[in-house]
């Protein structure tokens, strides 16, 4: 578990799979290897795999997590990973990346979206920056928010995230010459940019009570042994955990409905409810 450094940036990657999560998390680090890339139908990271780099002087955890929909929903397996990544990221990440391609906005993006509500609170948006991979899409001469706008679901996924959206390419524009916009190296400096303004606006880091209360209980493990590894804090707690979590974190997740079942809509709140309870 990494420690509680004052300028540590703790950023948790969240999307379905395939959305290039790993991929991004690589670019974010400027290597091929921290995070393992799949390329198959049935990609994506199955287990939380997290990572602490220097990014421009600055200490940087990225907690890739698995994607939604690669494993069922309701399935204790990702309930474990989900709790594994807040244990890894205790007492709270600074920011959460909503990880899509740069493509039309998708049930399956809007079904991302409702998942990520549903385990982590709406409060959660206040944190959120959406980033679109795939960069090398976007029309030439036109900026990311400027494609954003052009899709009303979309803009207001990204209007609720506080207007906070960037674009990466993880294959073309690790080499380009462009040094104003269609570059991964700008356009990390932008993002570092906005996770620290985003981190000043919300006074710290995303918390809830039930963040708290979990770390909390890694607090009294670490007091009870010498080995402090998430992995081995996870496995002293799991049997209280296995019964707790379920209920007190996000209750039994219900499995996301065949989309022959969801009401067509050019409205993305038909399906998904934005406003906290």
């Amino acid at each position: 578990m990494a420690a509680a450094y004052p300028n540590m940036r703790r950023i948790v990657l969240l999307g379905k799979n395939g959305s290039g999560k790993s991929s991004l998390a690589n670019t974010l680090f400027g290597d091929k290897d921290s995070f393992n890339v799949r390329h198959s139908s049935n990609s994506g990271t199955k287990l939380c795999v997290s990572e602490t780099k220097t990014i421009y002087g600055r200490d940087v955890q990225l907690v890739d997590t698995p994607g939604f929909f690669d494993t069922d929903p309701r399935s204790t397996e990702l309930r474990l990973e989900i709790l594994k990544c807040i244990v890894e990221c205790a007492p709270g990440p600074h920011a959460f990346l909503l990880v899509m391609r740069l493509e039309r906005f998708t049930i399956l993006e809007q079904m991302s979206v409702a998942l990520m509500l549903k385990y982590f609170s709406a409060e959660a948006l206040k944190y959120t920056t959406v980033v679109f991979t795939h960069g090398d899409d976007l029309p030439e001469g036109m900026k990311i928010e400027d494609w954003v706008n052009e899709n009303e679901d979309l803009k207001d996924l990204v209007q609720k995230c506080g207007g906070r959206c960037h674009v990466f390419d993880n294959k073309y524009w690790n080499n380009s010459q462009d040094k104003v916009y269609r570059n991964n190296q700008y356009q990390l400096q932008q993002l570092l940019q906005t996770i620290d303004r985003t981190v000043e606006k919300n006074g710290g880091h995303y918390t809830n009570e039930i963040l708290k209360e979990v770390y909390e209980k890694i607090q009294e493990e670490a007091k009870k042994t010498e080995e402090t590894s998430s992995d081995s804090l996870i496995s002293a707690f799991i049997s209280f955990v296995d019964k707790w979590l379920p209920w007190r974190v996000w209750g039994e997740v219900k499995k996301p409905p065949e989309s022959s079942q969801i009401k067509k809509s050019s409205s993305m709140d038909s399906f998904v409810t934005f406003k906290s309870k």
